[in-house]
C-alpha cells in the first residue's frame, strides 16, 4: 500500500499538469468513481468570490457542526498540511485514507491516459478525492469553497441547495479576465438554475452581471449590504436582502435577515471586513435553514466561538500575519493598520508573486511602514520577486532584501527590537502571500 509521503509525492508530481481549466478531465474521473458528488447526501453549498470566501466558509461550516451536522469543508489553499484542505467537524482527513484513496484513484487516472483524456490535474484530483471522502464518512452537508474562478473550476460539478459569490475585485486576470465585469462572469458560472445565490458584492458593474445571470436561470438572488451603504445603486429593489450594522462602538455587528435579526454579534475574526463576511454567512444559513438544516441562535454564537483561520489578519506577539496578495486584500489590511494601529511604528515583511497586482498592493502598504523588508516566496510563480524592492522604495527609504522567509523573520524581529527603543507600540506585519505567511508562520509558531 502506498505510503502519505508517496501519496502526497504523486499529488505534487501532478503540478506539471499546471492551471489546466475544465471539466471534462474532473467529469470523467468522477464518473469512473460512481460519482460520489451527486449522491442524495451530502448537500452541498458551493462558496466562490475573490476575497473572503475562506471566512465565510468557515464561519457556516462551525455553526452547522454547532447544531448537530457532519459538515465537510472543503478550501484551498492549505497553510501548513496538505490534508487540512479537506475536513469534517474541524478535523483533517487521515494520512491513511490520502494514502488509501490515493490506490483507489490510480488505475483509473492511468485509464484515463490511455484512452486518450489528458491526465487530470493536481487540484482535480484533490478534489475528486475529497467527494469521495465526504460520501465515505457520511457527511451530512458540505461547505464547498471554489478554486479559481468558477464556470470551469472543478469544484463546479456539484448541484449545491445554495450557492455565494461573497464578492469580485481584481485577481488572477491572465486566467479570468482584464475587467471587473469579464471576472464576474467567470465567477458566475456557479450560479445554477432555481438555486438560490448569496453576494455581498459592491460594485455596480458585477451585480449587474450576477443579477441578469442568476435572472436567466431562475435564481433567486440574495444581496448583503451595510445600513450605512447608498444602496441607491445596488439591486436592493430587485432581490431579498440581508443588511447588517455595527452597534456602537463598531466592533460588534446586528444582522437583519429575511428570516429572523441576530445579534449584537461579533466577528471571530480580525478586520472590519469580517463583518460582511459574518452576514454573509448569516444569509447562507438562513438559505440552508429553508432547506432543512436546521439551526438557532445559540447554535450561531457558539458555531462563532468555534471559528479560527490561520494566517488572516492573525496575532502572534508582535506579528500579524495576513495573506493578503492582492489589492483587495490590501485595502483592508491597511484599513486595519489605520484604524487599530495608528500610532504604532510598523515593520513590513512582504512577499509576493509576480502574476499579483505588486505595485498597487505596496502602494497601500508600504507607506504605513517605517521598515520594509522584501522576501522570496517559495512558489514557483515567485518570478522576479526582488522587483518588488524596487516598487517598495519609492514608498520607504528603509528596504532590505532577503531571499530566505526564516532570516527575513529573523530581519525583521530585529529591527522591530530597535523600534522598540523608542515606542512600546511595534507591529511586525507579515503578507504578500498565502506561501509566504505560511512559511513564516510556521517558524514564527517556534519562536513565540
Amino acid at each position: 500500500m502506498t505510503t502519505f509521503e508517496e501519496a502526497l509525492a504523486y499529488l505534487k508530481d501532478l503540478t506539471k499538469f499546471g492551471f489546466n481549466l475544465g471539466l471534462e478531465r474532473i467529469t470523467e474521473l468522477l464518473h469512473r468513481l460512481d460519482d460520489p458528488h451527486v449522491k442524495e447526501r451530502p448537500a452541498y453549498i458551493h462558496i466562490g468570490g475573490t476575497n473572503g470566501k475562506g471566512s465565510t466558509s468557515v464561519m457556516v461550516a462551525r455553526v452547522l457542526e454547532a447544531a448537530g451536522y457532519r459538515v465537510g469543508l472543503f478550501t484551498s489553499p492549505h497553510m501548513h498540511c496538505y490534508t487540512e484542505r479537506t475536513q469534517i467537524n474541524g478535523k483533517s482527513i487521515t494520512q491513511g485514507d490520502v494514502a488509501q484513496l490515493i490506490d483507489q484513484f490510480r488505475p483509473h487516472l492511468d485509464a484515463m491516459v490511455a484512452e486518450g483524456y489528458e491526465h487530470p490535474t493536481e487540484f482535480e484530483v484533490w478534489t475528486a478525492l475529497s467527494f469521495m471522502y465526504f460520501a465515505h464518512q457520511a457527511a451530512d452537508i458540505v461547505v464547498l469553497e471554489v478554486g479559481l474562478g468558477g464556470s470551469i473550476d472543478s469544484t463546479n460539478v456539484v448541484n449545491p441547495i445554495v450557492t455565494c459569490i461573497t464578492n469580485v475585485s481584481m485577481d488572477h486576470m491572465d486566467y479570468l479576465g482584464h475587467t471587473l465585469r469579464d471576472i464576474a462572469a467567470v465567477k458566475a458560472g456557479i450560479i445554477k438554475p432555481g438555486v438560490p445565490l448569496i453576494t455581498a458584492s459592491e460594485n455596480s458593474d458585477v451585480l449587474q452581471v450576477l443579477s441578469s445571470t442568476a435572472e436567466a436561470v431562475g435564481a433567486p438572488l440574495v444581496q448583503v449590504a451595510a445600513q450605512e451603504r447608498d444602496l441607491s445603486h445596488t439591486l436592493m429593489n430587485q432581490c431579498h436582502k440581508v443588511i447588517w450594522e455595527p452597534v456602537e462602538g463598531g466592533k460588534e455587528m446586528v444582522i437583519h435577515g429575511r428570516i429572523g435579526h441576530y445579534g449584537p454579534l461579533m466577528p471571530p475574526l480580525a478586520g472590519k471586513h469580517q463583518q460582511a463576511n459574518l452576514a454573509t454567512a448569516v444569509a447562507l444559513l438562513e438559505t440552508v435553514l429553508q432547506k432543512g438544516f436546521l439551526w438557532e441562535e445559540k447554535h450561531l454564537q457558539e458555531g462563532l466561538g468555534r471559528v479560527t483561520w490561520p494566517g488572516r489578519q492573525e496575532r502572534f506577539g508582535q506579528f500579524l500575519l495576513d495573506g493578503a496578495h492582492n489589492v483587495a486584500g490590501a485595502q483592508t489590511l491597511a484599513q486595519t493598520l489605520k484604524e487599530d494601529y495608528p500610532d504604532w511604528n510598523k515593520v513590513l515583511l512582504i512577499g509576493m508573486l509576480a502574476d499579483k497586482e505588486r505595485e498597487k498592493v505596496v502602494e497601500l502598504l508600504a507607506p504605513l511602514a517605517q521598515t520594509v523588508i522584501v522576501t522570496r516566496p517559495n512558489n514557483p510563480r515567485s518570478g522576479d520577486w526582488e522587483q518588488l524592492a524596487a516598487n517598495v522604495s519609492r514608498y520607504c527609504s528603509q528596504v532590505q532584501v532577503m531571499p530566505d522567509v526564516r532570516d527575513a523573520v529573523d530581519q525583521a524581529w530585529s529591527e522591530a527590537q530597535q523600534l522598540k527603543g523608542y515606542s512600546d507600540k511595534t507591529l511586525i506585519v507579515v503578507t504578500g502571500s498565502l506561501y509566504m505567511v505560511a512559511e513564516a508562520r510556521e517558524y514564527i509558531r517556534q519562536k513565540c
